[in-house]
């Protein structure tokens, strides 16, 4: 085992039992000792005895959605439980910090070899991390800090008027979405609240509540122009034509999600939103200081450390199969807080339906349309409790 003693990362450490058990596992007595030196960013421990208990602990029933009574059998069911099974490991880092005044700025300001420079940096990132921050993105602060108080109003409204999101809220049926009903398993369930807005819909949704209406859009017209933008730039960088995204990405194509993450009892045991890779091009997330967010990269999770003055991108599904595999669509997921809720905002770019997703020979996957992909990905989920994605489209070579 490996710890890092690298300055850009510290240790999140899960336990699921005992301390009293950690001698009897099978980790040498100087990384026991280092594990349980207090330096380490957070430790969490879980026993077996009061699971039921905690979990059961009564939430914010006016605002909160019902999980415990929704997820009974799951919570009450033993089988489900994981402890004494494995000692998690989480290091927390920085991503990739990528400065895009460099290409945002007017021509006469920046330097022509500082521009290509970003362009590098954006490039490399989606090929390492599949992740990166951006900061001086064009998104003001003010327009951020709006967009969190008018999404913190949105979920305090009572559980029964945002299930009824289109009687009460005027947002589209079924916008409303919080935790997961194909959960069979703790493992499976995301504990989290969610809305689910079409671009298209946007002006029109939340006529009653008039300044949240006016700030998602003036947020999405924004965030959409920087996805334009980078996803130029990555196709650039691929020799390949950007008119693509111009004639497939359309603002009536995309979409925001609005995430509310409440505290959970159990943070070791259950999702914020479980693990997945996204099924778009780009995603673009502002997120606040509280933090959850974890991704895979060379085969563990690390925690992403939450920066607030900058941009959370990460690469899609369709990017990857689209680039030939250049560029990763990683996986990721959020984690629980005991205590503090979450929240943060994402944008999906993604195409029409009809658009199909090809690239040159020789291809790593066969051609598909997006209706195709996602219709995969439902049938998927329905059946196995997850998503499968890419590997169902590749070719054997």
């Amino acid at each position: 085992m490996y710890l890092s003693s690298q300055p850009n990362f510290s240790l999140v450490v899960i336990f699921s039992f005992p301390t009293a058990r950690l001698q009897n596992w099978f980790l040498p007595a100087e990384v026991l000792q280092e594990v349980m030196h207090p330096s380490f960013k957070k430790v969490q421990m879980l026993e077996s005895d009061n699971f039921i208990t905690e979990l059961n602990q009564p939430l914010n029933m006016a605002t909160d959605p019902p999980f415990h009574q929704a997820y009974k059998s799951l919570i009450e069911d033993t089988s489900n439980n994981i402890f004494g099974k494995k000692l998690v490991l989480v290091e927390e880092c920085e991503l990739p910090l990528i400065d895009l005044s460099r290409i945002l700025h007017n021509d006469n300001v920046v330097d022509e070899s500082e521009r290509e420079e970003c362009k590098e940096e954006i490039a490399r990132a989606s090929q390492q991390w599949g992740f990166f921050q951006v900061t001086n993105h064009g998104i003001s602060k003010d327009l951020l800090e709006k967009m969190r108080e008018e999404q913190v109003k949105v979920f305090k409204q009572p559980f029964d008027k945002k299930s009824k999101e289109d009687k009460f809220m005027n947002f589209p049926a079924g916008s409303y979405r919080w935790g997961t009903p194909s959960a069979t398993c703790l493992n499976q369930l995301s504990w989290s609240e969610a809305f689910h807005i079409p671009m298209a819909d946007i002006s029109a949704s939340a006529a009653a509540f008039t300044t949240l209406s006016s700030t998602l859009e003036q947020f999405a017209t924004t965030v959409a122009g920087l996805a334009r933008k980078l996803t130029a730039i990555l196709a650039e960088k691929l020799g390949r034509e950007s008119t693509f995204f111009q004639e497939n990405c359309l603002p009536s194509t995309c979409y925001l999600r609005m995430n509310r993450y409440p505290p959970c009892p159990v943070p070791s045991a259950i999702h914020g939103l479980m693990p997945h890779t996204d099924s778009d091009f780009l995603t673009i997330l502002h997120q606040d200081e509280v933090g959850g967010l974890q991704l895979v990269k060379d085969g563990k999770w690390i925690a992403v450390k939450p920066n607030p003055e900058a941009l959370i991108v990460n690469i899609g599904d369709l990017f990857q199969a689209w680039s030939n595999d250049v560029y990763k669509s990683v996986e990721h997921r959020v984690v629980t807080n005991p205590s503090t809720e979450r929240f943060s905002i994402a944008y999906f770019f993604c195409p029409s339906y009809d658009t199909v997703i090809q690239n040159s020979e020789p291809s790593n996957y066969r051609k598909f349309s997006f209706r195709e992909f996602r219709l995969q990905v439902q049938e998927d989920v329905q059946k196995y409790g997850h998503k499968v994605g890419l590997p169902r489209f590749l070719i054997s070579h």
